[in-house]
C-alpha cells in the first residue's frame, strides 16, 4: 500500500465485546478499515478491570447510561486500535455511523453500526470525537506510544517514501523500507 502522508491524524477505535465476539465481524469491519485508507498504527486486544473502563468512560460519568456502559465494557474482550489517516478521526466517524442504533439501521444502513450494532450500548464500536480526546484515549491505552514522535519519524517516512506492508498477524501496518 502506499500512502500519501500530508496531514496524517491519529484516532482511537475500539471493537466492543459484542463485536470481538463475533470473529467475522471483526474481520469485515478491519476490511473496511483498511479500504478506507487507514493505517494500523497499534494494536491490542484487552479485557478492561471495572476501574479501567470508569476511568476511560468518566466523562459520562452523570449520564443515565454510565453504569450500563461501563459493566458492558468490562463483559469481554476489547479490540483497541490506533488508526493513521488524513482526516482520520472524521473518516473513522463517519464509517461508525451514528451512536443510536435504531436511527443508525435507518439512516446509514450501510454504516458500520446499521450493519452490526444491537442496542445504543452495544453498538459495536467507539471512536474518538476530537484530537484532543484521541490523544487522551490513545494515551490511556497506549502510553509508550508517543504521538509526536511517531508523527515525526513515521509520518516522515510515509511523506518521503510511502510504502507500508499490512502484518495480518500483529494488525498492524509496518513501513516498508
Amino acid at each position: 500500500m502506499h500512502v500519501v502522508a500530508n496531514r496524517l491524524q491519529l484516532t482511537l477505535a475500539i471493537l466492543k465485546p459484542d463485536c470481538m465476539a463475533c470473529p467475522h465481524i471483526v474481520s469485515e469491519i478491519r476490511r473496511l478499515i483498511i479500504n478506507n485508507g487507514f493505517l494500523f498504527v497499534q494494536t491490542k486486544i484487552v479485557k478492561l478491570s471495572r476501574p479501567e473502563a470508569e476511568e476511560f468512560y468518566q466523562i459520562h460519568q452523570e449520564k443515565f447510561f454510565y453504569n450500563r456502559l461501563v459493566t458492558f465494557m468490562c463483559s469481554g474482550p476489547i479490540g483497541v486500535h490506533v488508526l493513521a489517516r488524513d482526516d482520520a478521526i472524521n473518516t473513522w466517524r463517519k464509517l461508525l455511523g451514528p451512536t443510536r442504533v435504531l436511527r443508525t439501521i435507518f439512516e446509514e444502513p450501510d454504516s458500520i453500526r446499521g450493519r452490526f450494532g444491537l442496542t445504543d450500548t452495544r453498538n459495536c464500536a467507539h471512536g474518538s470525537d476530537s484530537e484532543e480526546t484521541a490523544k487522551q484515549e490513545i494515551n490511556f491505552f497506549f502510553p509508550n506510544l508517543n504521538i509526536e514522535k511517531w508523527k515525526k519519524e513515521v509520518g516522515q517516512f510515509l511523506k518521503e517514501n510511502g510504502n507500508v506492508v499490512y502484518d495480518e498477524k500483529l494488525c498492524e501496518h509496518i513501513p516498508q523500507r
